[in-house]
């Protein structure tokens, strides 16, 4: 008789013993960047189901044990915070945390240990439509000649790192939301609907590869939601 009553709670035991074993038995693993290449130490990674947090190692990357379709809190000192949902499928998880705007930020992100080389970051130039009014400006061309020290329009042509060659191109990698495109789309894009733009200078650009030798320049648009 007592085995009769005990049956469905030992069956209902072992159930939850086995839900409760698999549901965290996903490992994520990801990067945390800025400015799509400088790797974030010490980024924090917060799960939302379980609250667990762990920090991004001196490559910027983290593994953390998720349930399914869960959902990734990512923040550092100076920068924007980031969410980012899990769907079933997702084992990889590459973050880009932007900078926020202000001195003060950079400040931060070197103090705080963010970026382990503080010129990395103090060969990033950044503008952003929070800063200033980009409309003002009649194209891009014009917002970039006079707001980026160093950074010159020559025959419709961004020269960041000067002249190299008289027999090959000096133009900077142009990146628009992430896609490379040729600098005559600069033309087209209007200023009111950039949200941010960002000239790297220095060796950050390699990982570009040879088309990020002269410097790049990264521009996002605003999204439906900006």
């Amino acid at each position: 008789m007592n085995k009769k009553i005990f049956a469905p709670f030992i069956v209902l035991a072992a159930v939850c013993i086995s839900i409760f074993a698999t549901a965290q038995d996903r490992v994520i693993h990801g990067v945390v960047t800025t400015f799509d290449s400088i790797p974030l130490i010490d980024a924090e990674i917060q799960v939302r189901s379980t609250k667990q947090t762990v920090l991004t190692d001196s490559l910027g990357q983290f593994s953390v044990a998720v349930n399914s379709n869960d959902r990734l809190k990512v923040s550092a000192n100076g920068f924007y915070n980031q969410r980012v949902r899990l769907e079933d499928k997702i084992k990889l998880v590459a973050v880009n945390l932007k900078l926020k705007p202000g001195e003060k930020n950079r400040e931060y992100a070197i103090g705080y240990g963010h970026v382990s080389d503080k010129n990395k970051l103090n060969a990033l130039a950044n503008l952003n439509s929070d800063d200033m009014d980009f409309s003002q400006y009649s194209d891009l061309y014009e917002v970039i000649k006079g707001r980026f020290s160093g950074v010159q329009i020559m025959n419709g042509e961004i020269i960041i790192r000067g002249i190299n060659s008289i027999n090959s191109s000096s133009a900077a990698l142009i990146i628009v939301d992430g896609i490379p495109v040729d600098g005559s789309m600069l033309g087209s894009i209007p200023p009111v609907q950039v949200k941010s733009i960002n000239v790297i200078k220095d060796g950050s650009s390699a990982i570009y590869g040879s088309r990020g030798a002269n410097g790049v320049v990264l521009i996002e648009t605003k999204r439906g939601n900006d």
